[in-house]
Parts: C-alpha cells; sequence; structure tokens
C-alpha cells in the first residue's frame, strides 16, 4: 500500500487560483502605488505651509444632521469610503471560504494560524511595551493589521519579484486579518448601541441577502439600499464598515448554469478598482497627514504608546507569521514547497509587517478623546510600516535572483496556448504539440544546414 502524501507548505497554485490571485494583485499593485502617493501628499501637506488649509479641509464638516450624519471629510473619508474597502475584503473572504485557500480546513490550517498568530503577537508586544511603560493599551490592536496594498506597493517600488504561492500566502493573511480586524473594531471599539438602529440595519441586509439570492439585478436597487444600511449602522454606534464586510460575505460566489463568472466575481471586478484606487488613497490623503518634526519622530521612540505600535508592527508581526507558519507546518507534518526555504517565509512575514489603512483606522477609534496622542500613533504607524518595509526589502532583494527564476517558469509557455506549461506537464496533448515544435524546429535547421553546406561547396569550387 502506497504512502499518502504529505502535504506542501507553499505548493503552486492550481490554474483558476493562480489567475484569480494574479488579477487581484495587479489591481492592488496599482492602488498600492496610488495609496503611497496619496500618503506622501499627507505629510507634505501637514508639515508645510500647506498645513492650515490642509486640516480646514479635513476639518470641514457637512451632512444632515437629523440622520447623525454631519460628519467631517476626514470621518467621511474612515466611515464611509473605507465601507468600500471592506466591502471587497469580505467579497475576498467569501471567495476564500468557498472557492480558494480557505475552503479546506486543513489546507486552511496553515495560513490561517500564520495570520492568527500574526495578529496575536504584535497585540501582545504592544501590551508589554505598555505596561512596562505605564502606557494606555487602548491601542493594541493597532499594529495587528496587514495592509497588502501598501505591501505590494512596496514590492512595485523595489522592483522584486514574487512566486505565485507567497503571493497568494500574503493574500490570505491579508484577507485573515482584515477579519480580525472588523471583528476587533466591533467588539472592542464599539462604546455604545442603539438597538433599534442596528436591529434595522440587519433587517436592511435582510433584504439585501433576499433580493441577492432571489437574482434580482441592477445596481440602482442595490447602491440606494447599500447606502440605507450603511447609515443605519452608523447611527447604532457599531462602525459602519462592518456593514460592508456584511454585505461583501452575502455576495454568491458560486457559479450557476447560464453564467460566465458568479455575481461576486463581477461585483468585485467592478468595484475593486473604486476601492484600491480611489476609497483608500482618500482615506490615506486625509488619515495620515500628522507632523513628523525631529520632536515628534525622537517621541515615537520613546512614548510607551508608540513604541509599541513600531515594535508590534516590526517585530511582533514577523515573529508571529513566520512562527505560527513554522509550528502549524511542524504539527501538521506538511513539507515545505522544495523551490522555496523558511528563509523566504521569514521575508514574507516581515513584508506582513506593512499596516498603513486598518492600522491607521483603528488609531482613530482607540484614542477619540486624545487627538495628540492618535496623531502620534499614527506616526508609530508610518515609521513601523516604513522600517518592516526596509527589513522585508533587505531580505527579498537577497532571494530575488531565485524568485524571477521561478516566476519565468510560472510564466513559460512555450506551445504559446495560453497556459502555462507547468500546469500542462501531465497533458499528453502539450507534449505532443512541443514535439511538433521541435520538429518543425529541428526541420528548418536541417534546411539551413543544407544551404550552408551548398554555399561552402560553391566557395571551395574552381573559379
Amino acid at each position: 500500500m502506497a504512502a499518502p502524501l504529505r502535504r506542501k507548505f507553499l505548493d503552486r497554485l492550481t490554474l483558476p487560483e493562480r489567475t484569480f490571485v494574479t488579477d487581484a494583485l495587479r489591481t492592488e499593485t496599482v492602488g498600492g502605488v496610488i495609496l503611497l502617493v496619496a500618503a506622501v501628499a499627507a505629510l507634505i501637506l501637514a508639515n508645510t505651509p500647506l498645513s492650515g488649509l490642509y486640516q480646514d479641509v479635513r476639518d470641514f464638516s457637512f451632512g444632515p444632521d437629523s440622520l447623525h450624519l454631519r460628519l467631517s471629510v476626514a470621518s467621511w473619508a474612515a466611515d464611509g469610503l473605507l465601507t468600500i474597502f471592506f466591502f471587497v475584503a469580505g467579497i475576498e473572504l467569501k471567495r476564500e471560504l468557498v472557492a480558494g485557500e480557505l475552503r479546506d480546513p486543513r489546507a486552511a490550517a496553515l495560513p490561517v494560524v500564520a495570520a492568527i498568530c500574526g495578529m496575536i503577537m504584535p497585540a501582545l508586544v504592544f501590551v508589554t511595551v505598555g505596561v512596562a511603560g505605564g502606557g494606555n493599551l487602548r491601542g493594541w490592536a493597532v499594529p495587528t493589521a496587514t495592509d497588502i496594498a501598501f505591501a505590494l506597493a512596496v514590492l512595485a517600488v523595489l522592483g522584486t519579484a514574487l512566486p505565485a504561492a507567497l503571493r497568494a500566502f500574503l493574500l490570505t493573511l491579508a484577507v485573515v486579518d482584515d477579519l480580525g480586524a472588523i471583528l476587533i473594531i466591533a467588539i472592542f471599539y464599539t462604546t455604545h448601541i442603539n438597538l433599534v438602529a442596528l436591529g434595522l440595519s440587519f433587517a436592511g441586509l435582510a433584504v439585501f441577502w433576499t433580493l441577492h439570492h432571489k437574482g434580482v439585478r441592477g445596481w440602482y436597487v442595490y447602491v440606494p439600499l447599500a447606502v440605507v444600511i450603511w447609515s443605519l449602522m452608523h447611527a447604532s454606534g457599531v462602525h459602519s464598515t462592518v456593514a460592508g464586510v456584511a454585505m461583501g460575505l452575502m455576495l454568491r460566489c458560486t457559479v450557476r448554469e447560464g453564467e460566465e463568472c458568479s455575481p461576486a466575481e463581477r461585483v468585485e471586478h467592478r468595484v475593486r478598482p473604486l476601492s484600491a484606487g480611489l476609497a483608500v488613497p482618500l482615506f490615506a490623503l486625509f488619515a495620515a497627514g500628522v507632523p513628523v518634526s525631529g520632536g515628534a519622530l525622537g517621541q515615537v521612540f520613546t512614548r510607551p504608546e508608540t513604541l509599541g505600535v513600531v515594535l508590534g508592527l516590526v517585530v511582533g508581526k514577523t515573529v508571529g507569521v513566520f512562527g505560527g507558519s513554522w509550528l502549524a507546518a511542524r504539527f501538521t507534518k506538511a513539507e515545505l514547497n522544495e523551490d522555496l526555504a523558511w528563509a523566504d517565509v521569514f521575508a514574507v512575514a516581515s513584508l506582513a509587517g506593512i499596516g498603513f489603512t486598518v492600522s491607521l483606522l483603528i488609531g482613530e477609534l482607540a484614542f477619540p478623546g486624545d487627538p495628540r496622542l492618535a496623531a502620534e500613533v499614527k506616526a508609530a504607524v508610518l515609521i513601523g510600516s516604513l522600517l518592516a518595509a526596509v527589513v522585508s526589502g533587505v531580505l527579498l532583494k537577497v532571494r530575488d535572483r531565485r524568485y524571477r527564476k521561478l516566476c519565468e517558469e510560472e510564466e513559460r509557455d512555450e506551445d504559446q496556448d495560453g497556459i502555462p506549461d507547468v500546469y500542462e506537464l501531465d497533458s499528453p496533448e502539450y507534449h505532443l504539440r512541443m514535439a511538433a515544435i521541435h520538429e518543425a524546429k529541428a526541420a528548418e535547421h536541417r534546411r539551413l544546414a543544407e544551404v550552408a553546406a551548398a554555399a561552402e561547396s560553391g566557395d571551395d569550387g574552381p573559379a
């Protein structure tokens, strides 16, 4: 009786999964670069003579008072635009649970354990530093989130290749991180609850689910309904981004007869560019504008709350993700992909220390009554993310040649049928096509050899 094959950690993706990951991360990479530009612009605006104008725009309030929606521009960005981001995150999570890496509990164990450990360790680091320094512990969740868009922007700026398995691992970490973040926000950063508004928002979600599963289509139905659900969730006291995740999770990810793609895939394809290219960068523009003078930077490394954020992102994330991956692989007896090394997992774990969008949001929620401390925590997020980017960039650059070779092998399509060759090595048709290609090349070389021989014999003949 043959021994069962041992599962592999970071094994090659299936072709549909690889295609999805590639398309999704391509959009996130572009959005990440825009996000990076928005963050730099915010820092420039907040630290130049334009800071007064920047603060006036950020603090300008508008909206109906009667609906409790008279919010500042910054709050509209955090509560409104980020709902789009979490809506996409909800779709990603639903897809991962139905058709992605999380559909098989045994295969999901490794990235889920890595992601959970990658949230627990930064929180423990923050609490340890906070207790030792007598700091405010409400910001314990700030360093727990990974920003996939910012991480990919760093890779794009550095020009570093990353094999599909590592990219998928990073994406899965981010998806689980987003779920954890929304649970943390809903449970730990909800100060009061209006049960009537919360009940009505749940009723709106039920209507959303019913219409969707009855096959009702049309943005003019769902967009107004989504706005009502969001407004009620906001009025309930629960952070309004929870509504986005809930609606994303309700979309159907399976394909029915006569459909080319599922509704979730169709909606995500349309909304993801809006999230990555507009919603998140605008949030960053109004959230990342903090003073970064020499004195402020010095306080980041002396105040327990801010030092806890920096160490949580740089040390806690790396140790948590890597340690969780190693322990999960050891106890599940999963073998690491032979094309990769544990050094690669460590590099990706350090890349997961880049926390931006959700970390900034939690920083605002953790210290609502202390704007100065909230601003210092935001500066700590920026510094911690920058340090994590530098460390991961160095580690990834060391292996860049190996990564590029693996990426070339993943992309090679010598038979030009639109499918990478690595996915067809067990196909007889592929080998027959390659045989025909090589036979045609051999025939051409024989013809050229005959031409060369004829020319050579003509040159050797009598003048």
